[in-house]
């Protein structure tokens, strides 16, 4: 009976969780109902299509009724009409129907009930005709009956559904189980504080078979992940973050906004409303009064939110004509009094739409000159002349553009004092735009602004809001400005700009060009601070490009020059870049101490960026040397502090991000790294995509799904050297994981080619974890390979494992004077162990040195998976106690993080190898829960029996058999159950 759907269900797993969970009660005798509440196109029908599809693939009879508008006059039962149709249409259930004829009147139109002596027993056999027709088909079968928009339901309906619910179906008594659930949906924004509905459902949420499910619009990465599987071919980034920021969570909106972009720049990403939604959300504006409609109107132009004394200046209605006219506006749910929740805009005088879409199509539906006008009244408002952001919007509108110009370089000025980089950009790309549309007269006088220099700050509010790419543009179109009789300092400082931005998205090469021009534009004597600024930028590019001569040269000379001329930023951001050409490197404690010294430095001369670079090179350096407790520390510094300044979104704080995700990773706090993650991707600019990327790692060991899908999403966004590092980890991984070598070697030379493409070719340092990655599953073809006897296709991939490992070795340059750490050491170890198992050699030692390593380095998870290698070296060996010891603590370890792929692996080794006979006795390895779990096995209970047993759920209980099984080494709960009688651990007595 449920219809197939083509689009896909995303972001509602909860939900959906919930539901089936509803079905499998109904199923075992236990009727329930559902009340699944939410907006207009939020997912309502898509959700209930699921869950009916669902529960038909399981044996249940489902049938659906809907209710229609027809405005005042409805037509009595007319969902319930619907479902009776279906059923006695259907053969399977004609009889079913049949036996029941009053219900079936309402199908085939007969006469009424002439034995009835009132209307209201008429109507109470027909209800308890009902009753009985739904009990007797789900006697049959379980029944779903699914009743869709019952904001729409009339009165008998209504009636006819409380009777169901309250009296009846689900509170039936003494008849035994009633297999049956019930599953009802209607709007929330329809729901009027005087609609009929209301007090009925406020009557069945107290019943306790009665459960409220409300929708809350997705998130926007499932809006994302939404269009992203509608459209399958590329979209520009541009276009699918304007589609999720306007449709706010609303799955329809988000639908119609993508099937009306064709291309780049049409109504997905301009401020034009698709008509078709157009229509659909100017339905209920239309019901409005005139006055309303008016108010409406000048609300709209104000934007997404509103102050009443604001409203009222404008309309200019009397006091009671616009309460009247709000009063209706939010009764129509079109407007929220005080702000929607999670807006911060707790304001009680203040009204704001429903929904942006609302705003906007309100606001396009108005005439030309009307718009005109009402922007310049608004313009004029003292009110809004205080708000520069606010002036500049009602000015251009109104075409005020010289006025426009001064509020949105106002607007910036004040965005930049409160931290807000992103804002202080869209203003200062809204200056350039009227820049030249306003004559050089009506211009704001400011000393030193011209159009270039204009446009140099837009490029640092654009890399501060984390928009490399749109910063480099800038400043390339900067220097486009810069004429032939240009300022030769000017001239220098747009070009170590442009290098400094290009060294921003991993063009180095370029930006060593350029900041070679900029260095050769000015003499070094007298010394200026724009030759210092030059140098200090050309220091960094030629580190960046190897150049380790030129930049110790060039560095050590502006720092002398920056200490004469009492630059102390530029003294900090000196010694940040030459402690890397020096001999106290970042990972070393001499160098830290460097470090902090620059950071200090940029503190007392008030430069955050510097200070954030400081901070950045000490966190990094104390990870590179293993000092994971110690980074996290400077981890935590770095972020205060770029909270502080509004800077979360430039490089370093992004990198900060990333690199505290990455060592809780590390240290085995997964579920820590993944809630860092996710309220990161909150606030992401599209260039920091890779900050939440250690969640993907977390994901991967987890078995969870959509990791590899999200890294494949990493590398198609514009080049960043970062993304591609982490996309090449988890692919590799996870080929590795899925035992294809192929596809593993080949994502380890794919992303090695693209990472050294614009470095000369120098290898990259991920080069050796992504061999001892890669290893895994080439070893693994070797061994099965070698097993059925065929050498030379072992062969084969015993030679490439001496590739991946002769690739690792030579990455790695294990000299003491090098970068190479902790880290480094142990994924050698790991890629030279990998490297023996491919040759047919257990070695032990080899195994035993990567564990020891991992262990040295602080990582968890890869010493887990180390310690594995090694139980299955040391039982090759004959050296079963030492397995089974490596194997125990390394399930214990995957136990922990909940690293299930990891789990499976250890727990098959183990009964492979029966070493749980090696282990400690069963009675002392059983946690005090599992004993619980393992007597209720013992009674033959299922998992979602023993769940409520021990009040826990299921999947919970589930995990503890699981546990049992691997610790007792039993293959089934009945050889499970065997071996706990055997050992005494459970008694025929205590188990019966």
């Amino acid at each position: 009976m449920p219809q197939p759907t083509t689009s896909p269900l995303v972001g509602r797993q909860d939900e959906l969780a919930r539901l089936t969970g509803l079905l499998d009660r109904a199923r075992a005798g236990e009727a329930r109902a559902v009340l699944v509440a939410g907006d207009a196109g939020v997912g309502k029908t898509r959700l209930l299509d699921e869950t009916a599809a669902r529960a038909a693939a399981d044996g249940m009879t489902v049938v659906t009724g809907r209710c229609v508008d027809l405005g005042d006059v409805g037509l009595p039962y007319l969902p319930f009409t619907e479902i009776l149709g279906r059923l006695a249409a259907d053969e399977r259930f004609a009889s079913v129907v049949a036996a029941h004829p009053l219900a079936e009147r309402l199908v085939t139109g007969g006469p009424a009930d002439e034995g009835s002596g009132r209307e209201a027993d008429a109507r109470l056999r027909l209800f308890e005709d009902f009753t009985g027709l739904f009990a007797d088909l789900a006697a049959a079968a379980p029944l779903l009956l699914v009743l869709e928009d019952l904001h729409w339901a009339d009165q008998s309906t209504r009636d006819l559904l409380r009777f169901l619910l309250s009296r009846a179906v689900l509170q039936r008594t003494g008849g035994g189980s009633q297999r049956m659930a019930l599953i009802a949906s209607y709007r929330t924004d329809d729901l009027h504080r005087r609609h009929p509905l209301r007090p009925v459902l406020a009557e069945l949420v107290r019943l306790p078979a009665v459960e409220r499910l409300e929708l809350r619009p997705l998130a926007d990465t499932d809006v994302e992940r939404l269009i992203r599987t509608l459209r399958p071919d590329p979209l520009p980034e541009a276009t699918v973050r304007r589609i999720v920021e306007r449709a706010e969570g609303n799955a329809f909106y988000a639908e119609e906004l993508l099937a009306a972009t064709a291309d780049e720049g049409t109504a997905a990403g301009s401020a034009e409303v698709p008509s078709g939604l157009a229509d659909v959300l100017l339905v209920r504006f239309e019901q409005l009064s005139g006055t309303a409609q008016e108010v409406l109107r000048a609300a709209a132009v104000a934007g997404r939110s509103v102050e009443h004394e604001v409203l009222r200046s404008v309309v200019e209605l009397p006091a009671e004509e616009l309460e009247s006219a709000l009063r209706e506006a939010t009764s129509r749910q079109l407007l929220v009094a005080g702000g929607l929740a999670g807006e911060g805009s707790g304001e009680r005088d203040t009204y704001t739409f429903r929904h942006a879409l609302i705003q906007e199509t309100v606001y396009t539906d108005l005439l030309p000159g009307e718009r005109v006008r009402l922007h310049r009244v608004f313009a004029q408002l003292p009110a809004t002349r205080s708000r520069p952001a606010a002036r500049a919007h009602h000015a251009r509108e109104s075409h005020d553009l010289p006025g426009a110009l001064e509020a949105s370089l106002e607007a910036a000025d004040h965005a930049h004092r409160v931290g807000a980089p992103a804002e202080e950009l869209r203003h200062l790309e809204a200056a350039l735009d009227l820049w030249q549309a306003v004559d050089p007269a009506e211009r704001p006088e400011s000393a030193g602004l011209t159009e270039i220099t204009l446009t140099l700050r837009a490029s640092a509010a654009a890399a501060h809001a984390g928009e490399n790419h749109r910063a480099v543009t800038l400043t390339r179109a900067a220097l486009a400005r810069v004429g032939s009789d240009a300022d030769s300092e000017l001239a220098a400082r747009v070009h170590y700009t442009l290098a400094g931005r290009l060294m921003g998205i991993d063009s180095v090469a370029a930006a060593f060009t350029h900041s070679s021009e900029a260095l050769a534009m000015i003499p070094p004597e007298p010394p200026t601070p724009t030759w210092v600024w030059a140098a200090a930028t050309h220091v960094m590019a030629a580190g960046y490009t190897g150049d380790e001569d030129t930049a110790r040269r060039v560095g050590e000379e502006a720092l002398g020059k920056a200490k004469a001329l009492g630059m102390t930023d530029a003294q900090a951001d000196l010694t940040i870049s030459l402690v890397g050409f020096g001999d106290f490197k970042r990972r070393t404690p001499e160098g830290r101490e460097q470090l902090r010294h620059a950071r200090d430095l940029a503190r007392r001369a008030a430069n955050d960026s510097i200070e954030l670079r400081a901070l950045f090179n000490l966190a990094i350096g104390s990870f590179e040397s293993g000092a994971l407790d110690e980074c996290l520390t400077w981890l935590t510094e770095g972020l205060d502090r770029a909270r502080s300044a509004g800077l979360l979104t430039a490089h370093y704080p992004l990198m900060l991000r990333y690199l505290r995700s990455l060592v809780l990773f590390t240290l085995g706090r997964w579920d820590e790294c993944v809630e860092a993650a996710r309220a990161d991707a909150d606030r992401m600019p599209a260039a920091g995509a890779f900050v939440t990327g250690p969640a993907l790692y977390v994901a991967l060991g987890r078995g969870e799904p959509g990791a590899e899908e999200g890294a494949q999403l990493l590398v198609e966004q514009p080049y960043d050297s970062m993304a591609w590092i982490i996309a090449g980890v988890v692919l590799t991984d996870g080929a590795a994981m899925r035992q294809d070598p192929e596809a593993a070697v080949g994502q380890v030379r794919a992303t090695l080619a693209r990472l050294t493409e614009d470095s000369d070719g120098d290898r990259h340092h991920i080069g050796i974890r992504l061999a001892a990655l890669a290893l895994s599953a080439v070893a693994d073809a070797a061994a099965e390979l070698r097993l059925t006897g065929d050498e030379s296709g072992a062969r084969k991939w015993t030679e490439t494992a001496a590739e991946l490992a002769g690739l690792a070795r030579d990455t790695a340059n294990v000299d003491e004077d090098s970068w190479f750490g902790p880290e480094g050491r142990a994924w050698l170890a790991r890629a030279e162990a990998e490297e023996s198992r491919a040759a047919g050699r257990a070695d032990v030692d080899a195994w035993a040195k990567a564990v020891a390593a991992f262990a040295e380095y602080g990582d968890v998870y890869e010493r887990a998976r180390c310690e594995r290698r090694l139980a299955e070296a040391l039982l090759a060996a004959d050296r079963r106690t030492e397995a089974a010891e490596h194997a125990r603590t390394a399930r214990e370890t995957a136990t922990a993080l909940g690293a299930r792929p990891l789990l499976e692996d250890i727990d098959a080794l183990i009964r492979r190898g029966r070493l749980q006979a090696q282990a400690a006795p069963a009675e002392s390895v059983l946690t005090s829960r599992e004993r619980d779990v393992l007597l209720l096995l013992a009674q033959g209970m299922t998992n979602r029996r023993i769940g409520e047993e021990l009040f826990i759920s299921g999947k919970t209980a589930s995990v503890h058999v699981s546990n049992i099984l691997a610790k007792l080494g039993a293959a089934s709960r009945t050889e499970a159950v065997g071996i706990a009688y055997r050992e005494g651990l459970i008694e025929e007595s205590t188990a019966s």
